[in-house]
C-alpha cells in the first residue's frame, strides 16, 4: 500500500513552502492624523485585540497537541503508523483550529487597518522592519480565507438536500475545506502578534498634537526675582 505523505512541518519529505504575493506597503496618507478614524471605536478595537489574543493562544495550543500526537504515531522518518487514524486527528486540528478563528473573524479586517492607520505614528527607531512584512501575510492570509469561506458556501449549497453535518457528503467536503483553510490560519496564530506590538508602540509614541513645552516669560527691565530660601 503506497504510505500517504508526511504533514507540513515535519522533518521527514517536507513539503515546499507556499509562494505569495509580495505584500503590500500601506500607502501612508498626508497627515497620519487623518487615518486614524479607524481608531475612533477604542472599545471595539480593545476587544478585536482580546480576540486576536484569545485566537493565538488557543491556536498555539491546538497546535502543541498535534505536534505531540504526531511525534507518538509517527515512525523516525515521519510517516504514520496508521494513516487513517492519523488523517482523522489531523482533520480534528483543522477544525478545532478554525472553529477558534470564528471568534477572530469579524474584527480581522479592523485590526488590520488601524493597524496601517497606527504605523506613521510609531517613532523610526521603534518600528521593526519586519511589520510591513508581517502585515502583508496577515492580509494576504485573510483574503484566501474570505475567499475560501465564499467557496465553502456554494459548495455546501451545491450538496443533495440531505446532506447535512454527520453524514459523508457533508463531513468529507466541510474537511477539504478546513484543509485548505488551515495554512493561512496557521499564519494569523503565527504572525498576528504584530499587531498588538504594533499597537503598544503606538500607544508609547508621542502624540502630534502635543502643544510646544511652555517657557517662562523674562523678568521686566529693572526688577529683580527674589531668590528662594
Amino acid at each position: 500500500m503506497q504510505r500517504s505523505v508526511p504533514p507540513a512541518g515535519r522533518t521527514a519529505n517536507p513539503a515546499p513552502p507556499r509562494r505569495r504575493p509580495p505584500p503590500r506597503v500601506p500607502l501612508p496618507a498626508a497627515d497620519p492624523r487623518e487615518r486614524t478614524s479607524s481608531i475612533s471605536r477604542p472599545h471595539a478595537h480593545r476587544e478585536f485585540l482580546d480576540h486576536l489574543d484569545g485566537y493565538i493562544r488557543e491556536a498555539k495550543k491546538i497546535l502543541d497537541a498535534w505536534n505531540v500526537y504526531s511525534d507518538e504515531h509517527t515512525d523516525l522518518d515521519g510517516w504514520p503508523y496508521d494513516d487513517h487514524a492519523y488523517g482523522l486527528r489531523q482533520q480534528q486540528r483543522n477544525a478545532d483550529t478554525a472553529t477558534a478563528f470564528e471568534n477572530l473573524r469579524a474584527g480581522a479586517r479592523h485590526l488590520l487597518e488601524t493597524a496601517d492607520a497606527q504605523l506613521p505614528l510609531v517613532p523610526a527607531g521603534t518600528a521593526q522592519t519586519r511589520w510591513i512584512y508581517q502585515l502583508g501575510v496577515l492580509r494576504d492570509a485573510l483574503e484566501r480565507l474570505d475567499t475560501l469561506q465564499e467557496q465553502w458556501l456554494l459548495t455546501r449549497d451545491s450538496l443533495p438536500t440531505n446532506a447535512r453535518s454527520g453524514t459523508d457528503a457533508f463531513d468529507a467536503a466541510l474537511a477539504e475545506h478546513h484543509a485548505e483553510c488551515w495554512s493561512y490560519l496557521d499564519d494569523w496564530a503565527t504572525h498576528g502578534h504584530v499587531i498588538r506590538e504594533i499597537h503598544t508602540a503606538a500607544r508609547h509614541a508621542p502624540s502630534p498634537l502635543a502643544p510646544p513645552p511652555t517657557t517662562r516669560p523674562a523678568p521686566a527691565a529693572g526688577r529683580t526675582i527674589p531668590a528662594r530660601r
